[in-house]
């Protein structure tokens, strides 16, 4: 699953209630998003890309801690931070590591 940030109205509260949905909450995961504009949820298992391909990234979150998943995607006040941070860095992100958000 992933949001093209470069559509538009493809960044929205319910796209990214699926994004988190989508992934499992048993593995590290990490929010990114790419040069291209291709927001996506990358987790441990993945295949480590290179930064070079990346715009910028969130801060990670723990496995187990309900920061994504279904249940995570039912809290309004998460999916609304998730989706003030795509939209207030993306094309210009504030860093390419955002910490606090």
């Amino acid at each position: 699953m992933t949001i093209d940030l470069t559509q538009d109205g493809a960044l929205t509260l319910d796209s990214v209630q699926s994004l988190l949905a989508f992934t499992s909450d048993d593995t590290y995961t990490q929010l990114r998003v790419t040069k291209a504009g291709i927001a996506f949820i990358a987790t441990d298992k993945d295949p480590k890309p290179s930064t070079g391909d990346l715009r910028f990234c969130v801060e990670g979150f723990s496995a187990g801690a309900g920061y994504v998943g279904p249940q995570a995607a039912t809290d309004l006040d998460w999916v609304g931070r998730i989706y003030k941070v795509l939209r207030e860095n993306w094309p210009l992100p504030s860093s390419f590591d955002i910490q606090i958000f």
